[in-house]
């Protein structure tokens, strides 16, 4: 026979027990339902007990601490990946939020300086009016220069 078959069957034959505990309490009184159910529940302790008793203790205890080890090994790893993930957002969006500052703050100042160089128009505009300037001091100076020949 299949250990684990028996098991189950033992185990559902208490669970029958104790739900004909329950129909004798309704049925007969509560005395007599209470009577068996004591008896079915000190048995199935008894049971337990016995069950527990045949196993070899060294393989239950690595059984449990192989059990305990992954499951605390799952939950580490969960937090840690929860709490790396929740710290390298945040650490990123500073990062970011700082680098895009100081490139908004980049941006800014060179527009001012771009702001502040004149513009072509400008330029050619101050590059007539000094050519102007000058052919009119060259012209007085080769008016004053005839007028002393």
């Amino acid at each position: 026979m299949n250990p684990n078959r028996v098991d189950s069957v033992v185990d559902f034959t208490y669970g029958a027990l104790i739900f004909v505990s329950v129909a004798l309490i309704l049925a007969e009184g509560i005395a007599v339902g209470v009577a068996f159910g004591l008896g079915v529940l000190v048995s199935y302790a008894i049971h337990v007990g016995w069950k527990m008793a045949r196993f070899d203790p060294r393989w239950m205890t690595g059984e449990v601490d192989e059990r305990v080890e992954e499951t605390v090994s799952e939950e580490v790893d969960e937090r840690v990946e929860e709490v790396l993930t929740e710290e390298v957002d945040e650490r990123v969006e500073e990062t970011v939020a700082k680098e895009v500052d100081e490139v908004t703050e980049r941006v800014e100042e060179v527009n001012e300086r771009v702001d502040r160089r004149p513009r072509e128009d400008e330029v050619e505009e101050r590059i007539d009016e000094m050519a102007e300037e000058q052919r009119e001091r060259e012209e007085e100076s080769q008016d004053e220069g005839s007028d002393t020949n």
